[in-house]
């Protein structure tokens, strides 16, 4: 052997972990000492977020141990429920308490559930260290200790759960290891998780001739994914509307919703659960949570936020909100998760504000400090006069559509931010319209068919009230008649003056513009000392898609043979190219101080922005 290739295999040698590290060699040229060699521990996870896990180069070394809106592995929440296990009922067949139906998901025990469960834990490599010597000791930690994660290890067909307060096998480290992170629940509270958890892998190494001695570590900093909700930018893939038993209403309000679902897109699935409750806007929020999937795909779960309302029966059993039920026992499945968080000691005058009809996103939107690409949330909330606390904690928590824009709705009786607007796509600046309540246009549309000598019209013919003892009374009024009623005068110009406060705030929290509003008009009238729509809320809609809504039938006067509210919609969004299917939800929805959109509910297609790639 020449001089040149002892010294070459020597460099080899001393840089070499997969080679045996000697402590000399013999060339011509006298001894070459080899100083023992580094201890080699890398921990990998999908990092570059292509969905895989680089254990052949280096794409997911560089920045694993920070995170970033460019860089930074990502892992569920894991509460669905894969292999369909979890049960509403005990074991003698009784319902759970509300308390224990979130209980069951597929992170509520340590084991992985199945091929579909696999798919929702985010995988990481612990990769090989052949050379490992005897009595090196291996341990991982998870940091902080509140992270709400389970660490899986697989080796071959066998998983166990990682402890922590365990070392592994130093085979572990000579053959390598595949570890699986799985979350066990989303952030509910940032004071006490902020959703980021650190993987580290520690190695103990007796100081020997061939390695340095002491402990070497590799880090990895991981993500929940947070849960997002749906703006109405996004086209509805399953919609629902409760069927409501021994009503007859209840049919004819289905149906002219299926017909705005054909409309818009035949594939729509149409779902109509048969409950007592028939305002399925409310107890029940769609969402999802996403991660990195191959490809560039995002592997989605699905979640159902199930509504913070109280009812407290004088039994005790089921103090929440009934209907809510269904996220657990109708929903959650394979890739859906159900949630819930209440706090039961919060006020009952604010109730109403934890129904979802208040509990909107805003389509994207961007100001002078920040872009909100996936939306953001707006809700009826002042001092005095707001929703569960925890539940806001909770969706504060997912940071990506926070701070919320908060208006005023402790003037309306039902207090919900979709009595008075709504979101629609549009080829406008920011891509979107806000549909807008405005009394003040309603009045002048009635005072001009009375200027024409017309003010003996007939508003809501062949209609009915329900008085205070629940029997019909007749609806039927005139032009003149309505202008003549102070009560509905008064109350429709305070309620122009209160949208007019919360479309102040609107436009300051989005950059919207005048321009971009259309007014959508019809008057109030005061109830239990509340402000609700008199005639039917046509702000109070659903949206389809793009091109296709929902909206009640306003039951206006008939002028020149249509009906002139009908007709000032259909051309006010004429410009956008949105059509509308009118619904028939007067006896059902309307005289119950509702709406369309207090009627049915959707889940949206996933959108195109991955939440990672944007700084929160």
């Amino acid at each position: 052997m020449s001089h040149s290739r002892t010294w070459c295999l020597a460099v080899l040698l001393i840089a070499g972990c997969g080679e045996r590290v000697l402590p000399s060699l013999q060339s011509g040229a006298g001894p070459v000492t080899v100083l023992p060699g580094t201890p080699s521990v890398d921990l990998r996870a999908d990092v570059d977020r292509d969905g895989v896990v680089d254990v052949m180069g280096t794409s997911d070394d560089e920045g694993e141990a920070s995170w970033s809106a460019a860089r930074g592995a990502v892992f569920l929440p894991n509460l669905d429920d894969d292999s369909a296990r979890c049960r509403a009922t005990d074991a003698s067949g009784r319902p759970l308490a509300d308390a224990l139906l979130p209980s069951c998901n597929d992170a509520a025990d340590e084991v992985v559930n199945g091929d579909d469960d696999w798919k929702d834990l985010a995988r990481l490599e612990l990769m090989r260290w052949p050379e490992a010597p005897a009595g090196t000791v291996v341990r991982v930690s998870l940091e902080p200790a509140e992270a709400r994660v389970r660490l899986f290890k697989k080796t071959g067909d066998r998983v166990e759960v990682v402890n922590p307060e365990l070392p592994l096998a130093t085979a572990d480290l000579v053959n390598g290891a595949t570890l699986y992170l799985e979350g066990t629940d989303l952030v509910r509270d940032e004071a006490t998780w902020d959703g980021f958890v650190d993987v580290s892998v520690r190695i103990t190494v007796a100081e020997s001739r061939y390695w340095k001695g002491g402990t070497y570590s590799d880090t990895v900093r991981l993500r929940c994914a947070p849960v997002l909700t749906f703006h109405h930018l996004l086209p509805v893939e399953t919609a629902y509307a409760t069927s409501v038993p021994r009503e007859p209403d209840s049919a004819a309000f289905l149906r002219d919703v299926r017909a705005g679902l054909t409309l818009a897109n035949p594939a729509i699935t149409f779902v109509t659960p048969s409950l007592e409750d028939q305002w399925t806007q409310d107890f029940f929020e769609t969402g999802y949570a996403s991660m990195p999937g191959p490809g560039g795909a995002q592997h989605v779960m699905r979640v159902f936020f199930r509504s913070a309302n109280i009812e407290a029966p004088q039994d005790g059993s089921f103090p929440m909100r009934s209907a809510g039920r269904i996220v657990f026992t109708r929903f959650r499945g394979k890739d859906v998760a159900g949630v819930q968080q209440v706090d039961l000691t919060s006020s009952e005058e604010t109730q109403t504000l934890n129904s979802f009809g208040n509990f909107e996103t805003v389509p994207p939107h961007v100001t002078p400090s920040r872009r909100w690409p996936l939306g953001r949330v707006i809700r009826g909330s002042v001092r005095g006069y707001e929703p569960d606390p925890s539940f806001v904690r909770m969706t504060e928590a997912q940071k990506y559509q926070e701070p919320s824009i908060n208006v005023d709705t402790s003037w309306l009786l039902v207090g919900h931010v979709d009595e008075t607007v709504s979101f629609i796509k549009a080829s406008t600046p920011r891509g979107w319209i806000v549909l807008a309540n405005d009394a003040r246009l309603a009045r002048q549309m009635l005072q001009d068919v009375e200027a024409r000598g017309l003010g003996a019209t007939r508003l809501f013919v062949g209609k009915r009230w329900l008085d205070d003892q629940n029997n019909e009374v007749n609806a039927e009024t005139t032009v003149s008649a309505v202008l003549a009623n102070p009560d509905v005068m008064q109350a429709s110009a305070e309620a122009a003056v209160k949208v007019d406060e919360q479309l102040a705030i609107i436009k300051r929290e989005t950059g919207i513009t005048d321009a971009e509003i259309v007014k959508v008009p019809f008057l109030h009238e005061p109830v239990f000392g509340g402000s609700l729509a008199y005639q039917p809320g046509t702000v109070n809609l659903f949206v389809i898609d793009e091109r296709t809504v929902a909206v009640p039938d306003p039951h206006g006067p008939v002028v020149d043979g249509k009906d002139l509210f009908k007709t000032q919609l259909e051309q006010a969004l004429a410009p956008y190219q949105v059509r509308v299917q009118w619904v028939e939800n007067w006896n059902l929805y309307h005289r119950a101080a509702g709406e369309v959109h207090c009627g049915t509910n959707a889940m949206r297609a996933i959108p195109s922005v991955k939440w990672w790639e944007v700084t929160p």
